[in-house]
């Protein structure tokens, strides 16, 4: 049985993801606004400090997997500095405060939530990226707010980033820890239901391509994590794995791979 931590427990892909992982047996240690064993918010300091003692101390410092689920998107109703402040700088104080931790399991795992917004949204600014990558949280926050229709892609961008850079580090992979992010296209959850609800966002959202005709579920997705964090995924470390319906394929199908040609 595994002990694997999950932020965003209540809701959308992090429920989806812990009630899978307990159907086969292992130990969930929920972290949400509520509703979960830890009760946290990790859009500021203290609430990802509470975050982690929270995990910590009931996991007895020992830790198989983490997830970092948790997220928002933007509306206009909401500010972009908190997008940025959750999507970016709370999954990874998650995840490097329980690395300590997962690098005493034997086999651990751990997985961030990105997106395919990466690859949708134009012009996310250099600078909000540079921001969030050199840990300059006040920096990030402030540039949100100055695009913010690019807060949500830039953090999703950012922790990309920040995956693909950790991982092959000797604190990640050097000791035995495999880092990788799910970049989910549009999914059937609260979010979604969230920008329908808007005007501004709407007619967006529904004009997202999905060359399998439907939005995903957040079973189809909390069923990849948990492939993920299993033995069987042991060689994956620093990937990016969109799980779109198709939608990266279309839009870039010859931009990536990058190929070397004469």
């Amino acid at each position: 049985m595994a002990t694997v931590a999950v932020t965003g427990s209540s809701s959308g892909i992090g429920a989806a993801t812990a009630a899978l992982l307990r159907q086969q047996g292992d130990q969930v240690i929920g972290v949400d606004l509520q509703g979960a064993e830890v009760t946290a918010d990790l859009s500021n300091p203290e609430g990802r400090e509470a975050a982690l003692s929270g995990v910590l101390d009931a996991c007895g410092g020992v830790l198989d997997g983490a997830v970092a689920c948790a997220g928002v998107g933007y509306t206009p109703h909401r500010a972009p500095s908190v997008v940025v402040a959750v999507n970016y700088f709370g999954a990874v104080s998650f995840l490097e405060g329980l690395r300590g931790a997962l690098a005493r399991a034997p086999m651990p795992a751990a997985v961030a939530i990105s997106s395919n917004s990466t690859i949708a949204v134009p012009e996310i600014p250099a600078a909000l990226l540079q921001a969030c990558l050199g840990g300059d949280e006040a920096a990030a926050l402030a540039l949100a707010e100055d695009a913010p229709w690019t807060s949500y892609a830039g953090s999703k961008t950012a922790l990309a980033h920040w995956v693909r850079l950790s991982a092959v580090k000797e604190d990640w992979i050097g000791a035995g820890i495999r880092l990788n992010a799910v970049a989910p296209g549009r999914i059937r959850t609260a979010m979604d239901d969230e920008m329908l609800e808007d005007d501004q966002m709407r007619d967006a959202v529904e004009s997202f391509p999905i060359p399998a005709g439907a939005p995903g579920t957040a079973e189809d997705i909390g069923g990849f994590i948990t492939y993920l964090l299993s033995d069987s995924a042991r060689f994956f470390c620093g990937s990016v794995l969109f799980q779109d319906g198709g939608t990266d394929a279309l839009l870039r199908a010859r931009d990536w791979p990058v190929g070397r040609s004469r």
